[in-house]
């Protein structure tokens, strides 16, 4: 067990990270105890002994018993003699600010400050840098996580030693706390190497799901029947089949994500798993392949062939990774940073110099050199989004792809998939869930700052889903094969949509106001009458959630909230309500009764209405059509002109239109109307309301007291359109150049 100051194994921190996963204690409250009477025994100044070490770890972690192995070497990693008193044994204490500072950093602190305490740790001799023997220690421990890894240690030590030479940016032979720190936020995975973030272990486990087979399966282990119809489980990343008492005793998983020795950089093997023959006929041979009376036939993970055991010959050791091959990444194109060539280590010196990144130690611990002449998707999945859909989509994309190009939304966010990607060339997103979650990546894609920013398609889930109806991929999910959508995606063209910067100004007053949801628009701003709806609609939801569990009753209760608001029309003459200018130009409203203005951004509002309505125009595109008529001007409020201009997203200009009440909303929405009111087409709006208002942002409403909107354009956005349609559609407006 290591005993030594600062070592403590990869295989105890792991341990430890799954402890902490589970407990909900913060280190400060866990600090306030050991100020009572029955806490404060433990203390000897600012040290504990391992009785009082134990009894911190259960209180943190929860647990009744840690592991006797755990808890030690935790212990014996913390020695130091800062904090101790003359009559105080070393080895008999630790210091209780450096177990509260550890564990601080374990639940999210910042890089730097993680990297400050790990120097601290390994500098024994407390003299502010890291000698020669001090040096050779974390090169022991780099190369002790590397074998926990799975890494090839044998050719890792020289590049270890050669790192740690680089580190020293003054030659003097000894490594000071700012050149650590500055090699850790630059190319070095410091922490990492260290231990200290251990998302590249590849731990061999399988991501069981319960799974009921509607044909004859046998199970990888014991090769027995499950059962026609029966329950068993399979793995989401490599379709291993055991029966439920057969998982413990399982192989395992034979899924690596990425390469761990510079022999398996570049070139792709097959990765066969007996059974899992879906298809029931072999890719190499065009027979059958028989499995009714036992485990039989081989599929492989990557490029998913199916082959009798006896065609395994005939098929060769090399994997083109199939249909599929432009949207993966093989293991063999993602592999450690440190066994990156000196040339790629140079340049990614020089591109980290422009880059402000406070992770950057952790996103750059891999390289990611694609096969040529691909496009590599990088897939975020909201689990929560159309039910059990998002869930079942995550699942389907862990197989088919490099499970680290599935992101998980609400487990790990956008942005470290986004840094993982940010120097992938020709890559592409897709975001799997509604309008709300493709606003959360287009946002996080704003803050990241990438050097190039990668087209955006969209797997549209559960209601709603203007912005995927605009760009043709449908209006909700229904289970159709994921291969077949990625093959789709293959034909998509890049398009650019505007975004727009909303700013809302409130005046001085003491009525309580909702917190703006956004503060950009993708789809549609509007106020009144649909904001209504929307609000309510959205309080009832959040109130009683089983109520609202199918498309169906959602469209039901819509309908009833619609109707409600009809009857009472509570945002009527709605425009002596507020003031409309339009780039400085007052909207005139005098001679209107309205209950709802809407700001257009895209052609689809509340799950496929076109309140601009379509218009019989010549053949070309919107931008074409536009010039001919007239109508690049940035304010545009002539009726006449109005009537014939075109909605383009990447015009640089928004459509405002005007709403008589919710009988005309409905009208629309069931095509019994073609559009509401056409008032203007303009580049920058500002609004002034003087009471109360509801009012929603791409379908997320609120209500808002007196206040100033200003709309302005913000920048633009790649996006990718899906292939037409075979029969035609009024979706063609996304051909203007930018």
């Amino acid at each position: 067990m290591a005993k030594e100051r600062g070592l403590l194994s990869p295989e105890d921190f792991a341990q430890l990270q799954k402890y902490m996963e589970y407990s909900n204690q913060k280190v400060s409250d866990v600090l306030k105890l050991f100020e009572n009477e029955k806490m404060a025994k433990y203390l000897q100044g600012d040290a504990i002994g391992y009785e009082g070490f134990e009894q911190f770890l259960k209180i943190y972690l929860e647990v009744d018993n840690v592991p006797h192995h755990l808890s030690l070497a935790l212990f014996h990693s913390f020695h130091t003699d800062h904090c101790l008193k003359e009559n105080v044994r070393k080895e008999n204490v630790v210091c209780l600010s450096d177990v509260s500072c550890y564990f601080s950093l374990l639940e999210g602190g910042r890089p730097e400050d993680k990297l400050e305490f790990t120097f601290k740790l390994y500098d024994t001799d407390g003299n502010g840098i890291l000698d020669s023997s001090e040096v050779e220690r974390i090169i022991l421990q780099m190369t002790r996580v590397a074998e926990y890894l799975d890494w090839d240690v044998s050719e890792l030590r020289p590049i270890f030693q050669e790192m740690m030479k680089e580190i020293d940016y003054d030659g003097s032979g000894s490594v000071s706390l700012a050149e650590w720190v500055r090699a850790g936020a630059t190319t070095v995975p410091l922490l990492v190497l260290l231990g200290l973030e251990m998302t590249l272990k590849d731990d061999g486990q399988h991501m069981w799901r319960p799974k009921r087979f509607p044909r004859p399966v046998y199970c990888n282990l014991c090769e027995l029947s499950i059962g026609l119809g029966k329950q068993g489980l399979s793995c989401n990343l490599c379709k291993y089949t055991v029966h439920d008492q057969c998982a413990m005793k399982a192989l395992p998983c034979e899924v690596s994500t990425y390469a761990k020795s510079r022999k398996d950089i570049g070139v792709q093997s097959h990765v066969w798993v007996r059974g899992g023959c879906e298809s029931g006929r072999c890719d190499r041979c065009q027979k059958k392949i028989r499995t009714y009376h036992s485990l039989t036939g081989l599929h492989c993970v990557w490029c998913h062939l199916e082959i009798h055991d006896d065609c395994l010959q005939a098929v060769g050791s090399e994997c083109d990774c199939g249909l599929l091959r432009d949207h993966i990444l093989p293991p063999s194109s993602i592999y450690p940073s440190v066994l990156a060539s000196e040339q790629e280590r140079k340049h990614s010196k020089t591109s980290q110099k422009t880059t402000d990144d406070s992770n950057l130690c952790i996103s750059e611990a891999l390289r990611i050199n694609p096969v040529s002449n691909t496009h590599p998707l990088l897939v975020f999945v909201n689990p929560k989004s159309g039910g059990k859909q998002g869930l079942r989509v995550l699942w389907k994309f862990q197989y088919i792809l490099n499970p680290r190009q599935v992101i998980n939304l609400l487990k790990d966010g956008p942005e470290q998939g986004l840094r993982f990607f940010k120097d992938v060339p020709d890559s592409r997103i897709l975001v799997c869930g509604g309008d709300g979650t493709v606003g959360w990546i287009l946002e996080a894609i704003d803050k990241i700052n990438l050097p190039v920013v990668p087209p955006v398609a969209v797997l549209p889930l559960g209601t709603g889903n203007d912005l995927a109806r605009c760009l043709r991929w449908g209006g909700g999910y229904e289970g159709e094969n994921l291969a077949k959508i990625l093959r789709e995606l293959e034909m998509s063209t890049v398009v650019y949509i505007d975004r727009w910067s909303l700013e809302v100004i409130p005046q001085q007053t003491e009525e309580k106001t909702d917190p703006v949801p956004f503060q950009i628009i993708n789809n549609y701003f509007s106020i009144g009458v649909d904001a209504s709806i929307a609000h309510r609609f959205h309080i009832m939801r959040e109130k009683y959630p089983e109520k609202f569990n199918s498309r169906m009753k959602n469209k039901l209760w819509y309908f009833e909230f619609a109707t409600s608001e009809s009857i009472f029309s509570t945002c009527k003459k709605l425009e002596e309500s507020l003031t409309v200018e339009i780039c400085g130009k007052p909207l005139d409203l005098s001679n209107m009764s309205l209950e709802g203005i809407a700001v257009l951004n895209i052609p689809s509002m509340h799950g496929g209405s076109n309140l601009w309505g379509d218009i019989k125009r010549p053949h070309g595109d919107s931008c074409e059509i536009n010039q001919a008529l007239g109508t690049t001007a940035k304010v545009i409020t002539d009726p006449d002109i109005l009537k014939t201009c075109v909605q383009d997203p990447s015009d640089k200009r928004l459509e405002v239109v005007g709403l008589e009440g919710a009988i005309e909303m409905g009208q629309i929405y069931t095509k019994l109307k073609s559009a509401g009111h056409r008032l203007a087409k303009c580049s920058e709006i500002t609004i002034h309301t003087i009471k109360t208002l509801p009012m929603q942002i791409d379908g997320e409403p609120w209500i808002q007291t007196p206040c100033t909107i200003k709309i302005t354009h913000k920048n633009q956005m790649p996006m990718l359109m899906g292939p037409p349609p075979r029969s035609s559609n009024f979706f063609g407006f996304f051909s203007c150049p930018t």
